[in-house]
């Protein structure tokens, strides 16, 4: 590939730094399901099952920004390291309470601490790339390389977590999940914390901290990532429900795999399209095609048909998710930067709990059909959002260019 590829960006840090930075954002990936799934097989209910890894969820788009702030202050190395230990704690705490038959309300509190704790890897590994490109003199065009990179990496990770959930579960029991995750975070996320590349990333000015970073644009691109976190945790516990249900309960993280499958590959593909994009219009293209292709959710009938759909669907989500982080980005004062990608991020935490919470209760009255009934309406939602916003959006991206 030219300089301005995939093999030009990697050759800016050296592989053993993509390999860490992906491995570590892995815990979080595996995190959501882990909880899912060992809290519905130890309490049989969907419905405390979909609370407690909604309140994961919820606490981590609470905390993540939080934390996003201070490392826009004080810088990455110090806070992730508190977070790694936090975050790995946490989780070690949620199987302990399922472990000693705790009341599952307590499995939500644990795992509520936990969310809050864990490190949004993925976002913090986009802010540092522009200046790891600037320190090297390379190719300005790379940053957009670096952001379809990201994200596709996040795509990868949530079809890998979701996989290793799986496969440990089938190993070794439900438990084991979270306890593989945290020693992921102990291992990879700490080794990233460390990594030279945090120091390029340097404390923003004092008083940069009022600078705002909610707009009218923002806010649209908050609500997109809020409809894309409603429909992987409405996607989770319908899946976990069908593959539960056909007596193959371990095999949920597999099949919530295959979501990512399309969505990497898309992804990556989007990383190789050299020239500016109309970003306004892409959301709106991928907006389609993801409500287009959840459409058939509704009449999947066996694991087989599931199978294929994921697959399916997958190819719109990265680049819908690529594109709303672009536009973040791009229209982001340089010293909040971590504070816009963690909200960003939130926001799909905090979608994520909503969708698997409702999800989840209406999986236990009317089975899994009425969890993707969840997913169509966010898709749709998307839809109209990218029809209404799509001058704003475009406004947005001209004002950024100018400065």
């Amino acid at each position: 590939m030219s300089h301005v590829g995939y093999s030009g960006l990697f050759g800016l840090t050296g592989r053993w730094y993509v390999v860490v930075a992906f491995i570590a954002r892995l815990p979080l990936a595996m995190s959501q399901l882990g909880t899912l799934l060992l809290v519905a097989t130890t309490t049989d209910s969907y419905t405390h099952a979909g609370i407690c890894a909604g309140a994961l969820a919820v606490c981590n788009a609470i905390g993540s920004p939080w934390f996003g702030s201070l490392t826009d202050r004080l810088g990455q190395t110090r806070i992730l390291l508190v977070q790694c230990l936090g975050g790995a704690a946490g989780l070690v705490g949620v199987v302990a309470t399922r472990y000693f038959d705790a009341p599952w309300w307590l499995t939500a509190v644990v795992a509520a601490l936990a969310g809050f704790a864990l490190p949004q890897i993925g976002q913090l590994a986009r802010v540092r790339w522009r200046p790891i490109i600037g320190s090297h003199g390379a190719d300005g065009r790379l940053v957009t390389t670096a952001f379809s990179y990201e994200g596709a990496a996040d795509e990868a990770s949530f079809v890998v977590g979701p996989m290793l959930v799986g496969a440990f579960a089938a190993l070794f029991g439900t438990w084991a999940p979270l306890l593989a995750a945290a020693a992921l975070l102990l291992w990879f996320g700490l080794q990233f914390a460390r990594h030279p590349s945090a120091s390029l990333v340097s404390p923003a000015p004092t008083g940069s901290s009022r600078i705002p970073v909610w707009s009218a644009a923002f806010t649209v691109l908050f609500v997109a990532q809020f409809l894309i976190g409603n429909l992987f945790g409405s996607i989770q516990t319908g899946t976990t429900m069908m593959t539960r249900a056909a007596g193959h309960a371990e095999s949920a993280g597999l099949f919530h795999a295959l979501l990512g499958i399309g969505s990497v590959s898309a992804g990556l593909a989007l990383g190789r399209v050299r020239r500016t994009p109309d970003h306004a219009r892409r959301l709106l293209l991928f907006a389609t095609a993801m409500w287009v292709l959840s459409l058939p959710l509704l009449a999947v009938d066996g694991l087989w048909g599931l199978a294929g759909e994921l697959v399916i669907l997958g190819f719109a989500i990265a680049p819908y998710m690529i594109t709303t982080f672009t536009l973040g980005e791009l229209i982001t004062d340089r010293g909040r930067l971590a504070t816009a990608m963690t909200f960003l991020a939130g926001a799909t935490g905090l979608g994520y709990a909503s969708g698997a919470g409702i999800a989840g209760r209406l999986v236990d009255a009317h089975g899994a059909t009425a969890a993707f009934a969840v997913t169509l309406t966010a898709t749709s939602v998307a839809l109209g959002l990218a029809v209404a916003a799509r001058g704003l959006l475009r406004r947005a991206q001209a004002r950024a260019a100018q400065v």
